[in-house]
């Protein structure tokens, strides 16, 4: 018997799961802020994707330099918030 698209979609996502170790990110984002994700990608010759993940992890590079070395602040910050016990 065939798979229902629904069916070949949650296999699709389970496998992606398993495979790469990518994360899915499912969000609503205002419509000036997707035109602006879309002129940003065309303009830099990436995919919206790759461009996120770019600027994600600029960001994150830059708070990272903000705080120093060894201190609760950074080990705060790399836990997600949580302070550490």
């Amino acid at each position: 018997m065939a798979k229902t698209a629904a069916e070949r979609q949650a296999a699709y996502r389970a496998r992606r799961k398993e495979g790469d170790g990518d994360n899915r990110l499912n969000t609503w984002i205002s419509s000036s802020s997707y035109r602006a994700l879309e002129r940003l990608a065309i303009h830099c010759n990436f995919t919206k994707k790759e461009l996120l993940e770019r600027l994600i992890i600029s960001a994150d590079s830059v708070v990272l330099k903000t705080l120093p070395e060894q201190s609760p602040e950074r080990d705060t910050y790399l836990n997600g918030g949580k302070k550490e016990l």
